[in-house]
């Protein structure tokens, strides 16, 4: 369904309101410039949801984008955006109350016939993105491993591909029937050599270079093609990855920086306090690892690149 129009080429650009400030507000404002869109960005991160709606309305923008912000902060902007009739970029508002709830999210996909990981219990932890589109196509990214807040990597190699494509076919399973248009991502966790689901976040995280870098789609800007009532071109099979990519959040000083070169990617918008994100990515998780080491020596040091990377245990 679409919500708002892109521009046609060679016209003026398009506004719409962006919650998100700083890092988590980044990709959504290179995605929509690639889109001919520009954004009214919220004044604070914690700026009420009814006073940026306000705003937004009157300023002309076309929809609201939260950026990369929690579920319960997008659930009020939704409620917001719907009470002053301005369109959401993200899944339907009842969708976000059930992914808030978590044990009614839990119980769409149950009914879907997805298995449920043991709540409470012991296990490890994958996630993967999930595009959706108008005519309930479904197409399913890498799938992704968490270590701490500092680092994703991905694909999680510890899963065999079989285990990698069983996962993104229980995403298809789940999200199919519910009317979603947009991006989510689902987490699962491995109990006792098991496969369960466990939660879902709605919209974008932050972890998209990942995807970008393996697949060669950026979810950013699909998200805001679907919002505008654009299909999935995409099959799934032009979208198993390919490759190894790493992401670290880190915190480098205000003249630091990256000299380029293959396989790195840094993101940090100005207006932060020295916060990014370091991507690097490679043919095998040793060219991968290579790359993210010496992203990080030029970013931190050599000798805090070398603890970081240690104290991950990234061989």
């Amino acid at each position: 369904m679409r919500i708002f129009s892109l521009p046609e080429p060679g016209a003026p650009p398009a506004r719409i309101a962006l919650a998100a400030v700083g890092l988590g507000g980044l990709r959504v404002r290179q995605a929509a410039a690639e889109l001919g869109l520009v954004c009214l960005v919220a004044a604070t991160s914690d700026e009420p949801a009814a006073a940026l709606v306000e705003r937004a309305l009157r300023a002309g923008c076309k929809a609201l984008h939260p950026g990369e912000v929690d579920t319960a902060r997008q659930l009020a902007l939704a409620r917001a955006c719907r009470g002053a009739g301005l369109p959401f970029v993200g899944p339907r508002l009842a969708l976000i109350e059930a992914m808030q709830d978590g044990a009614a999210v839990r119980a769409l996909l149950r009914e879907a016939g997805v298995p449920m990981a043991e709540e409470g219990a012991p296990g490890r932890r994958v996630e993967l993105a999930v595009l959706c589109d108008h005519l309930a196509r479904v197409r399913w990214l890498a799938v992704r491993e968490s270590f701490g807040s500092v680092l994703i990597k991905a694909p999680a190699t510890w899963l065999t591909p079989e285990q990698r494509l069983y996962l993104g076919q229980l995403a298809v399973q789940g999200l199919a029937g519910l009317d979603l248009s947009g991006i989510v991502t689902l987490r699962f966790a491995l109990q006792e050599n098991r496969l369960g689901f466990c939660d879902m976040h709605p919209g974008l995280t932050g972890r998209e270079a990942l995807d970008e870098a393996l697949t060669g789609l950026d979810p950013a800007v699909a998200q805001l093609r679907l919002a505008a009532g654009d299909r999935l071109r995409e099959h799934q099979a032009s979208l198993v990855p390919s490759g190894h990519a790493l992401q670290w959040r880190c915190a480098p000083g205000a003249a630091a920086g990256i000299s380029g070169g293959p396989g790195l990617r840094l993101d940090r918008a100005p207006e932060t306090d020295g916060e990014a994100r370091l991507t690097a990515w490679g043919r095998t998780p040793d060219e991968a690892r290579r790359r993210g080491q010496r992203g990080l020596e030029e970013l931190l040091g050599t000798e805090s690149a070398v603890s970081l990377m240690r104290a991950l245990n990234i061989e």
